[in-house]
């Protein structure tokens, strides 16, 4: 329809717009909308006023009832911290040899140390407490320096290695290869001889000749069997649980110059109360003693 023919009453409540056939309603809003998106306009321009909500070079603008979310988180942390201030002065001033008698106070601290888990281990250990290469599998009860209470909590608090504490558990192993104790053909046979003690395939004239070369160079952290002293933070080579891995690459990689691996020394920067419960909790795991 052209211009020139449209009648005078067909633009009435319409915008006078008509797109194939179809017309564009004009009809006014609905009253109730209108006051309350006028009622948004004024809660806007108030809420402006009143709290932080206009960005600056260095910060929001301040808002007349001078609110902060970092100060209402602040708050509320300081009233949580003030609810568990009793419960933690429990735990701290609890021994952990009788913490494991108290059925309430024990599940206390295995969630507290489940949380400090997340914030702190997981990083290392993996969210199921799995390890990986280099970081040991805390779930099984295979444990360089010993798995029950006493002996976690010890780890935890001084770490293995660290440079910073004076008690920190240490244990070094030579690098036969790299020092040029063994030769290349020996690494070779003590390998054998290894995987033989952890029930692996292995060469039988290899082992053979790394029987002898193991009696010399490894039984006295190792042991003559291979299982291990704890007293020294030697593992076990017989129970085929690895810390870098069993296969032959990784063991001759392992005699030949090995890695030293570092674990904080928690006490410091947690505190014992949390060290107590990250003893706990880790210990709930299933591997501990």
């Amino acid at each position: 329809m052209s211009a020139d023919n449209r009648k005078p009453d067909d633009t009435d409540g319409t915008t006078g717009h008509e797109w194939d056939g179809i017309r564009e309603l004009n009809n006014p809003l609905p009253r109730w909308w209108l006051y309350i998106f006028y009622a948004t306009i004024v809660w806007a321009i108030g809420y402006v006023v009143l709290y932080p909500a206009i960005p600056g070079l260095d910060e929001a603008s301040k808002g007349l009832l001078g609110w902060s979310s970092r100060r209402e988180v602040a708050s509320e942390m300081q009233a949580v911290g003030q609810a568990r201030a009793a419960t933690i002065e429990r735990i701290e001033a609890t021994p952990l040899a009788d913490l494991r008698h108290d059925r309430e106070l024990m599940r206390i601290a295995v969630e507290g140390g489940r949380s400090a888990y997340k914030v702190y281990c997981v990083q290392c250990h993996g969210s199921g407490a799995a390890g990986s290469p280099g970081y040991p599998n805390l779930n099984d009860d295979d444990w360089l320096w010993g798995g029950d209470l006493a002996a976690i909590e010890a780890t935890l608090r001084h770490g293995i290695r660290a440079t910073d504490d004076e008690s920190t558990r240490n244990s070094m192993m030579p690098a036969f290869g790299r020092d040029g104790i063994l030769q290349a053909a020996q690494i070779d046979d003590v390998v054998e001889h290894v995987r033989q003690l952890s029930r692996q395939p292995f060469d039988a004239a290899g082992a053979r000749r790394g029987a002898a070369v193991f009696a010399e160079n490894c039984a006295v952290c190792h042991g003559p069997a291979g299982a291990g002293m704890r007293e020294v933070g030697a593992p076990d080579l017989t129970d085929a649980i690895w810390l870098y891995g069993g296969d032959r690459a990784t063991l001759a990689r392992t005699v030949h110059g090995p890695r030293g691996g570092v674990m904080p020394a928690w006490e410091k920067r947690l505190g014992p109360a949390t060290v107590k419960q990250l003893a706990a909790y880790v210990h709930s795991l299933g591997g501990g003693e």
